[in-house]
């Protein structure tokens, strides 16, 4: 079992020391939240909360995602970074490209890429896209993923014709030498079908129990309909279960390969006052009680 360290939401010079305590205690990845903007006015509802408030995000410092790992990238050895989930059909998907082949080439191929549809209109407006037909332009963009970043020596040329996008035949140099892990956020049906039909894994974003068990039977019926028989196909999820030594292997058991962890309730207005050293502290304990008993 894998495990990936959630925290969001926090001071923006927190991310540098978290990253190398988790490298340190055996964690494999850190995920980074996505952010781009506040709108001031908004009648959107946050989808994973009971209450779909997003107040809790109003001053909160976000870095931008790529940027940020990028940073991360920098001072770690051997943690992989994982955007969960990037805000894909609302940024230019050549550029998301560049930039994702450019992580994945200077830091040793540690980046695994969260992609999902933002829930906010507000996100596709301020960029100028828009929010009709996004799911269809979310599958477009990860072709255009799919193709500019293949793994090898040599770049190869790529061209695309869809709907949204038409790209003449380009390659971009260089290439990352391994295939960027592409992992499909959200929890509809459409969500779940793209994980297994366009991507490499799939992430959940948190729920109930009995939740987390619909959705996973679900993907697993959508596997055998696809006839997906991959091994190296990642299902990360967010769950009680990933605090305890047996509800880890029960997780296995189900096809889980990557437990996302945190330490503290990120959905609360105001700042985060947690000090670092305490984030620190749980960490490691979790990582001692927890990943070390499991790993071994």
């Amino acid at each position: 079992m894998r495990f990936s360290f959630a925290e969001g939401m926090t001071h923006a010079s927190y991310y540098a020391p978290l990253a190398q305590a988790c490298e340190a205690s055996g964690y494999t990845s850190m995920t980074i939240a996505d952010s781009l903007i506040y709108p001031e006015v908004s009648d959107s509802k946050y989808p994973y909360t009971d209450t779909g408030d997003r107040e809790f995000l109003l001053g909160k410092e976000f870095i931008e995602t790529f940027i940020l790992c990028a940073h991360l990238f920098a001072v770690t050895e051997k943690l992989r970074l994982t955007p969960f989930v990037l805000k894909l059909p609302i940024r230019p998907p050549v550029l998301v490209a560049k930039q994702a082949s450019s992580l994945a080439f200077l830091s040793g191929n540690r980046l695994g890429l969260g992609v999902g549809l933002s829930p906010w209109p507000e996100d596709f407006a301020a960029l100028g896209v828009p929010w009709e037909r996004r799911g269809k332009r979310m599958d477009e963009c990860m072709d255009i993923l799919q193709g500019l970043t293949q793994p090898g020596e040599e770049p190869t040329f790529f061209s695309y014709k869809g709907e949204f996008f038409e790209i003449d035949s380009l390659q971009q140099c260089p290439a990352p030498t391994e295939k960027i892990p592409l992992l499909v956020g959200g929890h509809s049906d459409a969500a779940l079908r793209r994980a297994v039909l366009k991507g490499d894994g799939w992430m959940h974003a948190g729920g109930d129990g009995e939740e987390l068990e619909r959705l996973l039977t679900r993907l697993d019926e959508i596997r055998k309909e696809e006839g997906d028989t991959r091994d190296d196909f990642e299902v990360h999820v967010i769950s009680y279960d990933a605090y305890t030594v047996d509800g880890v292997k029960r997780l296995e058991d189900r096809g889980v390969t990557d437990c996302i962890v945190g330490f503290r309730v990120p959905y609360i207005k105001g700042p985060d006052n947690e000090p670092l050293e305490k984030k620190v502290q749980h960490l490691e304990q979790y990582a001692e009680n927890i990943i070390h008993k499991v790993n071994g």
